[in-house]
């Protein structure tokens, strides 16, 4: 099992993308990379994913480029072929966390709850991606798991923006935030990547 630590340790906001337009990848993925945020989420939700994917991993080799909203088993193989450095599940259950136990790239398996945390740290895994975050108890569940579970690290994502983000990652048990505000859908339409250049900065300050 591939330990996601150092990476996510690299950046306080992981962009998380979901494109509609092939297209729109590239100078997307540039345009966060250029504002300092360098290791981006593309989630597996539109028919231009894995294609997106693609060419993010061929074309800009400042980012690091993974796929998100991984559900089943047939997506890690799809993910890993078309160029995605660590995967991302919304929920983890046991047959998908066996396999992706066996991926050959790092994975930040999704839970919710105390024992789903647990389960997947028992089986070996460092970072945990908490979601929904807010939707599920946000900063104060962070701070009430940090003593009985010690060693879990998060990735909390799902209604986190600019506005809570930092609130999320005082918390000591928190790596990095998930988060599509620095990249919102308009900007991306409409091609305004100085926008999300300027969005990609201020998020990456955040500490």
């Amino acid at each position: 099992m591939h330990d996601p630590t150092a990476l996510v340790a690299q950046t306080p906001v992981i962009p998380v993308l979901t494109i509609e337009r092939a297209a729109d990848a590239v100078p997307l993925a540039r345009a966060l990379a250029a504002g300092g945020l360098r290791v981006i989420e593309v989630t597996l939700r539109t028919k231009a994913a894995v294609e997106a994917i693609r060419a993010i991993a061929a074309d800009v080799p400042d980012c690091v480029v993974g796929a998100g909203t991984i559900t089943r088993r047939s997506d890690i193989a799809l993910a890993i072929a078309a160029g995605a450095k660590y995967l991302v599940s919304p929920g983890t259950p046991s047959e998908l966390a066996a396999a992706l136990a066996e991926a050959s790239v790092p994975v930040l398996p999704g839970c919710a709850t105390v024992s789903e945390a647990m389960a997947l740290s028992a089986r070996g895994f460092k970072v945990l991606k908490f979601f929904p975050a807010e939707a599920s108890g946000g900063t104060a569940w962070l701070k009430s798991v940090a003593a009985p579970l010690p060693d879990a690290k998060f990735c909390p994502t799902g209604g986190i923006d600019g506005k809570n983000a930092s609130a999320y990652l005082a918390c000591p048990n928190v790596l990095a935030v998930g988060g599509s505000w620095v990249a919102p859908k308009d900007a991306a339409a409409s091609g305004d990547w100085p926008r999300i250049t300027q969005l990609a900065r201020e998020a990456a300050a955040l500490r």
